[in-house]
């Protein structure tokens, strides 16, 4: 059997996505723990704008598209997608997810005024910990796409 375009996409565009959740989680939030308050607002601000850019936002959206887009076809073709449903439901989660929660928290952390360092430090406090939480949501919800996204398109080989 030929492997399919959208379950080779969905799994590479999923893959790339919990690993850049995932490199937050690991790397980045601990890092940040080490600087004072007004470089956290002020790098986080930077991630923020400099993330929208095209790749970012490619990804994001090819993500759970091509996992959907895979269920169809697999459904169309008469064969399980039971793995692959799991997956792009997952995959919809990390999307739901960060448009509602992480979207916003940064949006907020983008407009906060930060010229005194008594507002740096409230600003960051009303955004690092409800953050982070999240981040780590979509990290878990983005890994589940991989996992079961990977599983699927291994039955799907062989």
């Amino acid at each position: 059997m030929i492997l399919s375009v959208p379950a080779l996409v969905a799994v590479i565009a999923n893959g790339m996505m919990a690993g850049l959740f995932f490199a937050f989680a690991c790397a980045i939030t601990p890092g940040f723990r080490r600087v004072d308050d007004d470089a956290y607002v002020r790098a986080f601000r930077a991630i923020n704008s400099a993330i929208l850019g095209g790749w970012f936002l490619l990804l994001f959206w090819m993500a759970p598209l091509s996992a959907a887009a895979n269920v169809m076809l697999l459904l169309w073709r008469g064969e399980s997608a039971s793995l692959s449903l799991l997956g792009a439901i997952c995959s919809i989660l990390t999307v739901g997810i960060t448009a509602a929660a992480n979207v916003p928290l940064n949006r907020e952390l983008d407009r906060a005024p930060i010229t005194l360092r008594q507002q740096s430090r409230s600003t960051r406090r009303r955004f690092e910990e409800r953050w982070n939480h999240w981040n780590l949501a979509r990290t878990c919800t983005s890994i589940g796409a991989l996992i079961f996204l990977t599983a699927s398109l291994a039955l799907q080989g062989g």
